[in-house]
């Protein structure tokens, strides 16, 4: 008998549980599902990858399957918030494999596609809605969607959520809900604007935190290579050349760096893509499956992805600029060594990010360990090719949050990119979580422990 069978969870919810081979618990599974089983409100510390997912899920489908109703007109049943669109497919994508054996309904909305067709599909009501906060609050003006019926409401990477300006959209929905509802909010640091937050939708929640906050990732080897910004296309060209990675993930600080970045590797044949605010959603997706099926070794990728990336064999994570908050390097190389696996990161920094490097060194008590640049590294950048030419701009049409909305733009610009972004200076404090410490998550250390878990978790 494994241990969700214990808890007593609905039948259905354990054959898809058993087909997909998963049998122990995270921590914050086994630390949350008894308390959400009993209705009680909850408040979690945990970031992406330590398998929250299921942690909210399971007890939420179990809830909505021991209590079926007939879906009300427009009605919503549960209500999950994601600040990305990535974000809001995968936890979807989750919670649809749980809930295949149940007579239970899960739509995904979120912006960049045509409103319309989301609009049909709701009509009738769903047992079950992912969202992200602008296309939500699109829906709502649009007539498309009441929350009036909402019974559990989950708000998913709150930090993530105020980092990008969804702050007045969240009070917003929060003066919809009704008042008698559970409510599951997480994030992966509880600072005092974002525990004045969680007062807003919690009440006298069960309190779950599963890793010391600002942690790296567990099995990461970290290094640095001191370069000048100049030479950082270069170098990253000879290093995937060298390393030849599984799957490789490169971060920059702006989306018209990838862009420049995917043009110079065209030219040096490798292939790769980029996944960034400005791309339209089918461009982001189609980037995403291509990067996940194995087509391209190599993503390009802003902060956007940061969060929002769950795809295995990510051998070796690239900080081609340091992120200018420093926590968001924690999540950036928690996108490697998931399930057990190792992973490399490796930092390119330049004389102007050398303050960066230290105040993520101070948040995640890390040294990375210093890669000198390759032997004979100016002769060899030298007889590389010129960038593969731009592409020419479409015209522009009815894209975007706004066009393919039809309604008013909450917040940021798009769901999961831009807006009102804080920006602290080098040395801001309060670190986030890397991980929880088991397959799926994250822990400590330029590389910290070796232990292997075969045991499949759920994520």
């Amino acid at each position: 008998m494994s241990y969700f069978s214990e808890l007593g969870l609905a039948e259905p919810i354990l054959r898809a549980l058993e087909s997909k081979g998963y049998n122990d618990p995270t921590p914050i599974q086994r630390q949350s599902i008894p308390a959400l089983l009993e209705g009680r409100d909850l408040l979690g510390i945990a970031q992406t990858g330590t398998g929250k997912t299921a942690a909210f899920s399971l007890p939420s489908l179990h809830h909505l399957a021991k209590e079926p109703k007939g879906r009300s007109h427009r009605g919503v049943r549960m209500l999950v918030l994601s600040p990305t669109r990535e974000l809001a497919a995968q936890i979807a994508e989750n919670m649809r494999v749980y809930a295949r054996y149940l007579n239970l309904s899960v739509n995904c909305v979120f912006g960049g596609v045509p409103i319309n067709q989301q609009k049909r599909k709701l009509q009738a009501g769903t047992d079950v809605l992912v969202a992200t906060p602008g296309r939500l609050l699109d829906l709502i003006e649009q007539r498309a969607i009441t929350l009036e019926n909402v019974e559990i409401f989950v708000l998913d990477e709150a930090d993530q959520m105020m980092d990008l300006g969804f702050i007045v959209p969240l009070k917003r929905i929060a003066s919809m809900l009704p008042k008698q509802r559970q409510s599951l909010f997480f994030s992966a640091t509880m600072p005092k604007a974002i525990a004045e937050l969680g007062a807003r939708f919690l009440n006298k929640p069960v309190r779950v935190e599963v890793a010391p906050q600002s942690t790296t990732a567990e099995r990461v080897e970290q290094y640095v290579t001191f370069v000048s910004q100049s030479e950082k296309q270069a170098l990253l060209t000879l290093k995937l050349r060298e390393i030849k990675p599984e799957r490789a993930l490169v971060f920059t600080r702006t989306k018209h760096g990838a862009d420049k970045v995917v043009r110079v590797l065209a030219g040096a044949g490798i292939r790769s893509a980029a996944i960034h605010g400005n791309k339209s959603q089918s461009q982001r997706t189609a980037a995403l499956a291509a990067f996940k099926d194995g087509e391209i070794k190599v993503l390009i990728a802003t902060d956007i992805a940061a969060r929002g990336i769950d795809i295995a064999g990510v051998s070796h994570v690239f900080n081609y600029d340091l992120p200018n908050v420093p926590e968001q390097y924690v999540h950036r190389i928690g996108r490697t060594a998931r399930n057990g696996a190792d992973g490399i990161a490796i930092a390119f920094v330049s004389n102007d990010e050398r303050p960066l490097l230290k105040d993520i060194e101070k948040l995640t008590k890390v040294k990375p360990v210093p890669m000198p640049l390759p032997k004979g590294f100016t002769e060899a950048a030298a007889q590389l090719p010129p960038p593969a030419k731009a592409p020419e701009r479409p015209a522009q049409g009815r894209g975007g949050e706004r066009g393919a909305s039809g309604g008013r733009n909450y917040g940021p610009k798009r769901d999961g990119e831009g807006g009102n972004r804080r920006r602290r200076r080098p040395g801001g404090g309060g670190g986030r979580s890397g991980g929880g410490g088991r397959p799926g998550g994250g822990g400590g250390g330029a590389r910290v422990g070796a232990h292997k878990d075969s045991v499949k978790r759920v994520g």
